[in-house]
Order: structure tokens, then C-alpha cells, then sequence
């Protein structure tokens, strides 16, 4: 295996292990190591195509579960801070008339 998809492969398992965990800021560090992964590695003399395109792969697949875990956890939020904004408008209302 080359050094750039060991790279991939390494920063690829370090991401869905941050994920796993939701430390977003680690996802955030991995995130931009996985893309200059990517960079080094489609510059890479003497690659092996297919070894390539299957860790492509598996980060595309990753990425793609990633967003979905990122979209489910903006509606969480959302309507964490909806629940709460309603929380204070009901004590504002219960303080008018108590």
C-alpha cells in the first residue's frame, strides 16, 4: 500500500472514529487532513489506481454518512433551542401573571 492511501486509510478511520464519538472538533482537524490526503495522493507517482478508488470510495461513503449525522444533529439542536425559546416565553408569561 502506498503512503498517500495509507494516509487516506489512517485519516479515513481516525474521522469515522470521531464520529462515532460526535467530537466535532476532531471531525473538523480530520477533515482537513483528509482532504490534503486526497491532494497528496492524486499527485503520487506510481499509484495503484485501484487501491485508490476503493479508499475514494470508502471516504465518499463515509462523508456521506457523516452529513446525514450532521443534519440529524442541526434538527436536534433546532429543536433544542425551539423547546427552550418556548421555555422562557412561557416563564415570561407565568411571571406577567404570578
Amino acid at each position: 500500500m502506498s503512503p498517500s492511501v495509507q494516509l487516506l486509510e489512517a485519516t479515513g478511520t481516525a474521522l469515522r472514529e470521531a464520529l462515532v464519538a460526535k467530537d466535532w472538533t476532531s471531525i473538523g482537524d480530520l477533515d482537513l487532513q483528509c482532504r490534503q490526503a486526497v491532494d497528496e495522493a492524486m499527485v503520487e507517482a506510481g499509484r495503484d489506481e485501484a487501491e485508490l478508488r476503493q479508499r475514494m470510495q470508502t471516504l465518499v461513503d463515509l462523508y456521506r454518512e457523516l452529513v446525514l449525522v450532521c443534519q440529524a444533529e442541526q434538527q436536534r439542536l433546532a429543536d433544542e433551542l425551539r423547546q427552550l425559546n418556548h421555555s422562557q416565553q412561557g416563564a415570561k408569561v407565568y411571571q406577567l401573571f404570578g
